[in-house]
């Protein structure tokens, strides 16, 4: 009797477990060691973002002090130039950030420093809208890929980024960019 008791209490454990884990199913996996994608959503590099079109482009200076193009795919670019809020499940921007340098060539070319361009390049920040995906940050994921292409795998940084995209308004939808026309 006691042992029926216990395989009855093991089975209804094991049950358990199984059933959490598929809870966590839907969840993005991100594997110890995985440096494609981002260790919070598990957001990956997408494919061809070079050749996304163009959303704006910025100068971010302070503590940056970078340049940086906003980058959308075809998702976000028809949203952008809608002015359609909230951004749809399915929006991706990409976000390449280079040193903002003086150039020596082109100002000596036009006799003062007036010209700066983009330098080395800094990382590339992704935002996906994926509602189900990422209820609990508005429907948006994050990522910051190093210049080796792999994702920063710190949990603050990556943390990092919903926490200043919510001080936006809610109209906003949490982004910072506006389309440049």
């Amino acid at each position: 009797m006691p042992y029926r008791f216990l395989l009855v209490a093991a089975m209804a454990l094991i049950v358990g477990g199984i059933i959490t884990l598929g809870a966590f199913a839907s969840e993005p996996a991100v594997r110890h060691g995985d440096t494609s994608r981002s260790p919070v959503f598990g957001v990956a590099l997408p494919e061809g973002y070079r050749d996304w079109q163009t959303i704006s482009v910025a100068h971010e200076a302070g503590n940056n002090n970078d340049i940086r193009v906003i980058l959308g795919n075809d998702i976000a670019m028809k949203a952008f130039r809608a002015g359609t809020l909230p951004y749809p499940d399915g929006t991706i921007i990409a976000r390449l950030a280079w040193r903002y340098e003086s150039s020596a060539r082109n100002n000596a070319i036009f006799g003062r420093d007036q010209s700066f361009v983009a330098g080395d390049p800094i990382n590339v920040q992704i935002s996906v809208k994926d509602s189900k995906r990422f209820p609990d940050t508005d429907g948006w994921g994050y990522a910051q890929f190093e210049n080796d292409g792999k994702a920063n795998q710190s949990v603050a940084l990556v943390n990092a980024c919903y926490a200043c995209h919510k001080k936006l308004p809610a109209a906003s939808d949490l982004v910072f960019t506006s389309y440049s026309k």
